[in-house]
């Protein structure tokens, strides 16, 4: 009996190997990278500039002074990390578009945000609405680059870089190494 167990345990990690070595999605692995940046600057962007949190260790020094630091909110490693926790649910928001014109293919927002009315309501009729399969694979790429890339997602929008979803799915991560227009938005 405990032979097939071994036996059984040895294919099951087989394939969990050969799995996770499979070829990444181009389209989707960068079109994620790019969401999760434009979904974190976008959050950022709507948070008061002055809220200010402190950071720091809050140890009293030897002449008994306390050491204070203060950083915008937005910018702190704590909102950050939050802001990841949660910034594949907007994944949703995405679907398969076709330009009209080049016939390429990339995951792009249809969903408005905010209170923008009719008129932020993309035209749709170049989105594939592939039910939950393509909204399920993009939340999965992106909880993958999370896993990989959280520590440098962090870093980056902590020092508030320029063009950081290119330095991001280009720079730091090939992500987006063979993509056509990298600078293009979502």
């Amino acid at each position: 009996m405990s032979l097939l167990n071994i036996q059984i345990a040895a294919v099951m990690l087989s394939l969990l190997i050969s799995l996770s070595h499979q070829k990444k999605d181009p389209v989707l692995y960068c079109t994620a990278c790019r969401a999760i940046a434009d979904e974190l600057s976008y959050t950022i962007s709507q948070v008061d500039p002055k809220k200010m949190i402190n950071v720091g260790s809050f140890r009293l020094n030897a002449d008994g002074t306390l050491k204070d630091k203060k950083v915008p909110l937005a910018r702190s490693e704590t909102y950050l990390s939050e802001l990841l926790e949660e910034v594949c649910n907007s994944m949703s928001d995405y679907a398969l578009y076709v330009d009209p014109d080049t016939q390429e293919k990339r995951y792009k927002r249809f969903a408005p945000r905010g209170n923008g009315g009719m008129e932020s309501f993309p035209d749709i009729k170049n989105f594939q609405f592939d039910g939950m399969d393509s909204s399920s694979a993009l939340k999965f790429a992106c909880e993958t680059i999370l896993e990989d890339l959280d520590d440098e997602i962090i870093s980056l929008f902590s020092q508030n870089t320029k063009h950081v979803a290119d330095e991001l799915c280009s720079g730091v991560s090939d992500y987006c190494k063979d993509a056509k227009h990298p600078n293009e938005e979502l």
